[in-house]
């Protein structure tokens, strides 16, 4: 019987296909390249096959590394389940968790909760990404996708963290330069401030007033894929926004934003996704009241300005 590959050796395979490179593998990995190189060795001896495609100026997976990458992940997908299950009676999570958000949210929010999620548990290892696009977390290797937005696929789970809408906002200044916008259609005649961010469609305003769906193309002079650049112009006077309460609801309470069209509103709430197969494991489950507990905050100041 074979020797059965080292899960160290699969994480450092996984590592360099992922990254291209055997140098800023063994960087992330904390190990020399002389070591990665000879446990990449070590593993093609072992499987029999050659892993690697290598030259002096970039590293490719061979038909054969292709074919077994996606499995030596699923492998130590397994094995960090299994320790976290198994859990010993410790109330600490271990192994790794692969999460991702969006640009704007994930800095101002989901980053911190992270950095708190480590100091309580130290021997979970967190990788973090930010998204400019919906993505389905399991086919592209995440654990768990904090989103915005209420259009997810029907295959994922999906837990509600904190209830948020995206209204429509102006700066006073903007205002009285231009006149407040009465009806929808109003909006047409007005500069707006137009974000390509994940699920939100640019010059497109898809809008609930009293239950029913009406939608606006807008004039969307000035556009952008970062909300946080769109909030600046918003501030300066630059135009009309549509933007989710979390991100501005400082600046309605400062009086520095004014709410328009009140009626109007387009459902937007924060959501912990995760693919089926992580449904009730005890990692994702801690994980995720984690999150819900650190945005009560966030979901307390956003309820006062939805009611």
């Amino acid at each position: 019987m074979h020797n059965l590959p080292r899960p160290e050796d699969l994480a450092v395979f996984c590592a360099i296909a992922r990254l291209s490179n055997f140098k800023t593998a063994a960087k992330e990995l904390g190990m020399s390249p002389a070591f990665v190189s000879k446990r990449i060795r070590l593993l093609e001896e072992q499987l029999q096959t050659k892993l690697f495609h290598r030259t002096t100026r970039n590293v490719t997976l061979t038909d054969e590394g292709d074919r077994l990458v996606s499995l030596s992940a699923e492998i130590l997908d397994k094995l960090d389940q299994l320790i976290v299950e198994s859990g010993s009676g410790s109330e600490s999570l271990r192994g790794r968790l692969r999460i991702c958000s969006s640009f704007g949210f994930g800095r101002n929010h989901v980053g911190p909760i992270i950095s708190e999620l480590a100091a309580a548990h130290p021997e979970l290892q967190v990788r973090f990404e930010v998204l400019d696009r919906v993505i389905d977390p399991g086919a592209e290797g995440f654990d768990l996708d904090i989103r915005i937005g209420d259009e997810i696929a029907a295959h994922l789970i999906a837990r509600k963290l904190a209830d948020n809408k995206r209204i429509i906002l102006a700066s006073p200044d903007y205002l009285a330069r231009n006149g407040t916008p009465v009806r929808l259609t109003d909006l047409s005649a007005h500069r707006c401030i137009a974000i390509k961010e994940r699920d939100h469609p640019v010059g497109v305003w898809r809008l609930e007033r009293k239950g029913n769906e009406e939608t606006v193309n807008v004039n969307d002079a000035l556009s952008t894929n970062n909300g946080e650049i769109a909030v600046d112009w918003a501030l300066s006077g630059l135009g009309i926004l549509l933007r989710s309460v979390w991100d501005v609801h400082q600046h309605l309470s400062s009086g520095k934003l004014v709410h328009i069209l009140t009626d109007y509103s387009q459902a937007a709430n924060i959501w912990a996704v995760y693919p089926p197969e992580l449904r009730d494991t005890r990692k994702i489950t801690t994980v995720v009241a984690f999150f819900r507990e650190y945005l009560a905050p966030l979901k307390d100041s956003t309820a006062r300005h939805l009611s």
